[in-house]
């Protein structure tokens, strides 16, 4: 009996399986009530993260300004910084907390390795007060 393609495996996996969901900002005033929370620079990306003060899954946005370059570049660096929380640093996430990364150009140079761990390290870093 033939097997449809790109079906054969999806009941042994199931999508997602072993990385932490997490919500999305969406709308520019959850965006604006970030940038009130702590601000955490580096040399790849800015980390805003804003305590909501509730135990809700995290969140996190993305942005990239057009100062770094078209949109082709702009959503190549989104993509690789979103596949990097995917697939790595929503586990360092806090519950009820939003975060917003604001992507730089330099996202595209460094090994996604790197990119991965810096990611991890920011955004799992204690607040200092």
């Amino acid at each position: 009996m033939p097997v449809e393609p790109h079906t054969a495996d999806r009941e042994n996996k199931a999508p997602g399986a072993g990385i932490r969901s997490y919500g999305r900002l969406r709308k520019r005033a959850e965006f604006l009530a970030v940038r009130q929370g702590e601000k955490r620079r580096g040399r790849l990306f800015l980390l805003e993260v804003l305590d909501r003060g509730d135990t809700g899954e995290p969140r996190v946005g993305f942005t990239v300004t057009k100062k770094v370059g078209n949109a082709v570049t702009r959503n190549r660096i989104r993509r690789r910084l979103k596949e990097a929380v995917r697939t790595h640093a929503a586990g360092d996430m806090a519950d009820g907390n939003d975060y917003v990364i604001v992507g730089r150009r330099d996202v595209l140079d460094v090994p996604f390795g790197a990119l991965k761990a810096e990611l991890s390290r920011r955004i799992s870093r204690k607040s200092q007060a």
